[in-house]
């Protein structure tokens, strides 16, 4: 290996996705479990060339050559190993280490060393939970409803409360007090002999998708015990961020199904697997890191997230959607009832319930879109400036153009804004990563109340005009306008002799109407003519009729059942229709 440690290796191997690097050469279709295509490296007619993705390597039935990530380079590209290493890295975005051999070398050892004391120390909290003493961790499995078959899969174990019982069995088995303390399985404070890190508690092993056992959790057993869930702190084989619990379990369960459902903890990973959930890993977090992404990547191109819906979990869902998102991950958020989680959910309502949820589960944008809406009054110019601020954040990190358009549409339809206009401003966030939107931009694009209150104007200052224009309103125009009932009476009323319209309006109005009218009919004329003011109406209307349509278009996709893409021909023929609309008010 040379000049790189297996460390460094294994990280660059986990985050190289080997089918999206052999398509750079070699043209791949979907082959059940694998991808197939010719073989780049012997001439044949007849695919024999696979690519597994979940595993990490490629063969050839043909002419037998075969390998992993980098050994692919190696061959196509002609390069040493070590070449090989940094163009990959290079392309993946990860930093080469620098070429020292004694240094590598020496790291190497240490970091077989940390491997194998965790090992050990996996085996004897293992052996400790299933002694006399480990009783009472027993009984607080059992309280979770977690069955001796999923903590044996899990590999649960206990650590005892004497101070130092850990210490001296890895004494024992030969291992230094200098390894012990840097493997972070006990602590050195001045003044005071070692002790092990983990006492009285009941222990989660850390496994990296390699198999190897790389750190702990580990869940207090007693209520006044500090802090409730006690970790390994990051080492030279461990890093939180790069690391997803479970991934060793559920990795090919998840590159099957075609999905990952994303957890906060190891007790939602563990009751979720043991009903039979079985493409889950936690992120044992807030939020998940652009390590974690990029290792999920691997495996599948959509994640559900499924994380607690207190303010702390949807802040997490919020962010770690966005990440997801960002690296072109189709993402879903499963929301579960207030004060649960899922490993409560499927405690009290059974895994069945728990597969429904995630069946029902909601596009990210959607659920960001409602959940940032509820939190704003949009009728307010300063909250739909924020809320508008908060989405091109979003908008900015959508990888794909359509997907951003789409999320335009949604966006204008929930702040009441023109559907172009926020296009516009999401495309320049996509390219400047520009977050902020003009207020005055926000109130130019926001003229329902200049158009009504242009209408309400000319009735009272160019009657004949605002009554031509008014006539050809119609009741889709004006839904939702605060000006409805004005505007309503007063298309009743075009047929009228003129002289009497005025009069006989005030009178189907409420007092504080046309005390309104008499206001607005005090104030400077309107930048816009009546014609122009029922043709912004009108652009509104088939706005938010366009908008609908696309909502139904959306939820026939997510249904994908023949009746419900039967019904995406007849609505994509009305919102044609809609545009056809909208381009004939263009000027």
């Amino acid at each position: 290996m040379g000049l790189f440690s297996q460390s460094f290796i294994d990280d660059l191997k986990a985050q190289a996705d080997i089918v999206q690097v052999v398509q750079d050469y070699v043209p791949l279709k979907t082959a059940g479990s694998s991808h197939k295509g010719l073989c780049p490296f012997h001439s044949e007619k007849t695919p024999s060339f696979h690519v597994h993705r979940d595993k990490g390597f490629f063969h050839c039935f043909g002419c037998g050559v075969g390998g992993d990530v980098l050994k692919f380079v190696e061959l196509q590209e002609k390069l040493s190993f070590q070449d090989a290493v940094r163009q990959l890295a290079q392309r993946f975005g990860l930093q080469v280490p620098e070429p020292d051999t004694e240094h590598n070398a020496a790291a190497e050892t240490e970091r077989e060393s940390l491997r194998a004391v965790h090992e050990v120390a996996g085996e004897f909290f293992r052996t400790r939970l299933a002694d006399p003493i480990g009783r009472h961790a027993r009984e607080h499995l059992a309280a979770r409803d977690l069955t001796n078959e999923t903590s044996e899969r899990l590999g649960l174990g206990f650590a005892p409360p004497t101070r130092n019982s850990l210490l001296k069995h890895l004494r024992a088995k030969g291992y230094s007090d200098a390894v012990i303390v840097r493997s972070g399985l006990a602590t050195a404070r001045e003044g005071q002999p070692l002790a092990d890190r983990f006492r009285n508690r009941l222990v989660i092993p850390i496994v990296r998708d390699t198999g190897s056992v790389v750190a702990f959790g580990a869940r207090a057993l007693q209520a006044d015990q500090k802090p409730k869930y006690l970790n390994s702190p990051e080492t030279a084989i461990y890093s939180k961020a790069r690391t997803l619990y479970g991934l060793h379990l559920s990795k090919s369960a998840i590159r099957k199904s075609g999905y990952a459902v994303l957890v906060e903890g190891y007790f939602d990973f563990a009751q979720a697997i043991q009903v039979g959930v079985m493409p889950v890993v936690a992120s044992c977090g807030t939020a998940v890191s652009e390590h974690q992404v990029k290792l999920l990547k691997r495996f599948t191109s959509k994640v559900i997230v499924s994380f607690d819906p207190d303010p702390a979990g949807a802040g997490a869902t919020a962010r770690s959607g966005e990440l997801l998102l960002a690296a072109g991950l189709q993402v879903n958020v499963a929301v579960l009832k207030t004060g649960e989680d899922p490993d409560t959910c499927i405690r009290e309502h059974g895994g069945s319930y728990y597969v429904e949820k995630l069946r029902a589960s909601q596009p990210y944008l959607e659920y960001l879109l409602d959940r940032e809406s509820e939190k704003r009054d949009l009728t307010r110019g300063d909250h739909r400036r924020e809320f508008l601020n908060r989405m091109l954040q979003v908008a900015a990190r959508i990888p794909d153009a359509a997907s951003r358009d789409l999320f335009a549409d949604r966006l204008a339809h929930e702040a009441g804004v023109m559907e172009d206009v926020v296009r516009t401003e999401i495309r320049k966030a996509a390219v400047a990563r520009k977050t902020t939107i003009d207020e005055r931009k926000v109130e130019i694009e926001h003229p329902v109340k200049a158009a009504e209150k242009g209408l309400i104007w000319a009735l009272s200052r160019d009657l004949p005009a605002a009554l031509e224009a008014i006539a050809v309103l119609t009741d889709d125009d004006m839904e939702g306008l605060t000006t409805a009932p004005i505007l309503t009476a007063a298309r009743s009323l075009t047929e009228w002799p003129a002289e009497s319209v005025l009069d006989t309006l005030r009178e189907r109005l409420t007092v504080e109407e046309t005390d309104w009218m008499s206001r607005v009919a005090g104030g400077d004329r309107p930048v816009l003519s009546a014609t122009d003011c029922v043709n912004t109406l009108k652009q509104l209307g088939y706005e938010r009729q366009r908008a609908t349509v696309q909502h139904e278009i959306d939820r026939c996709q997510r249904a994908g059942t023949p009746s419900a893409l039967a019904e995406i021909d007849l609505l994509l023929q009305k919102k044609q229709e809609l545009l056809t609309k909208l381009k004939s008010l263009q000027p």
